[in-house]
Parts: structure tokens; C-alpha cells; sequence
């Protein structure tokens, strides 16, 4: 992983966090991006009850929050996002593997515009709150990071009452 921008020193250690709890190798298992390395479609969309998230969900709804943060760290206009709503999106809409593909590729992208927004942030800004909020970038960027770690935990535990569900 390389650090790029003129604070790179100031944002390594941030950085670091993101990618670890993104799609680095990390000590405390599988990242959100390791845990849905592999998902058959049927799993992606299965629900272990009605009304309940399933992991395709859990997917965009990371996704959606990672933008919300690079929108504040950038201040970007709400309404960029390339898709309509906010928070959970219900999913499948078409249950493709071209359609699952797109989403997985919609978080990549998301995540290197998180990226380049948290390298790009000055070490001074760091500890000062974001616009109209209590929450400074230091703790939005390290929320980003537990919000990625707490949904791969959340996928790992829908695979796993999937793949219970065989022996049924």
C-alpha cells in the first residue's frame, strides 16, 4: 500500500486503519472486503428473515456511509451518489451476477475516493470538527474504519447461517 499526498506522514497511520479494515491484510480476521471475497449470489441475497439485512445490503450500506464521510471530509454536495436513497438499499434489485459485480465495484470505487479524501486532509485539520458537527475528521475517518470491520463481522456471521442451512 503505497501513501500518497503531501501529509502522508500525518495521514499513514489513518490510512493504515481504512485499508486494514477494508481489503489489507489485518490481524483481526476478515476485512469487510475479505468477507465478501467469494459470496455465490444466493448467499448475497438470502435473508435469515424476513425483513432482516442480508449481505448484498450490508455491501451497499457500506458503500453509502463511506461516501457520506468523503463528502464531509470534502465537502461535497449532498446527492452525488450513484444511487438513489440513503442508508440500506434494498437489494437485489436484479438478482445478476452482473448486477452483484457492479455494487461490489461501486464500494471499490468508493473507498478510493475515501482514500484520496483522508490523504488530502492537512495534519491540522485533523482534530477540528467538521461543519455544524461535534465530530472531528480524526473520529469520522477511525468511524469510517469500525464501520467497515463491524459490517464484515456481521457478513461472516450471515455466511455462516447460510451455509447452515444445506444440512436443513
Amino acid at each position: 500500500m503505497a501513501v500518497t499526498g503531501k501529509t502522508g506522514g500525518a495521514t499513514a497511520p489513518l490510512l493504515v486503519l481504512l485499508d486494514t479494515a477494508y481489503n489489507q491484510a489485518s490481524w483481526h480476521g476478515p476485512n469487510l472486503r475479505g468477507s465478501l471475497r467469494g459470496v455465490p449470489l444466493g448467499a448475497a441475497a438470502w435473508r435469515p428473515r424476513p425483513g432482516a439485512h442480508n449481505v448484498w445490503e450490508l455491501l451497499v450500506h457500506a458503500a453509502y456511509w463511506k461516501y457520506v464521510v468523503w463528502r464531509r471530509l470534502t465537502g461535497a454536495a449532498r446527492g452525488s451518489f450513484p444511487l438513489e436513497g440513503s442508508n440500506f438499499f434494498e437489494r437485489p434489485l436484479r438478482r445478476t451476477a452482473a448486477a452483484w459485480r457492479d455494487d461490489l465495484r461501486l464500494l471499490d470505487a468508493v473507498h478510493r475516493d475515501l482514500r484520496a479524501a483522508v490523504a488530502a486532509t492537512r495534519p491540522r485539520d485533523l482534530e477540528k470538527r467538521l461543519p455544524g458537527s461535534r465530530v472531528t475528521r480524526l473520529h469520522l475517518i477511525a468511524g469510517a474504519a469500525a464501520h467497515d470491520v463491524y459490517h464484515a463481522g456481521q457478513i461472516q456471521l450471515l455466511k455462516k447461517l447460510h451455509s447452515g442451512r444445506a444440512g436443513r
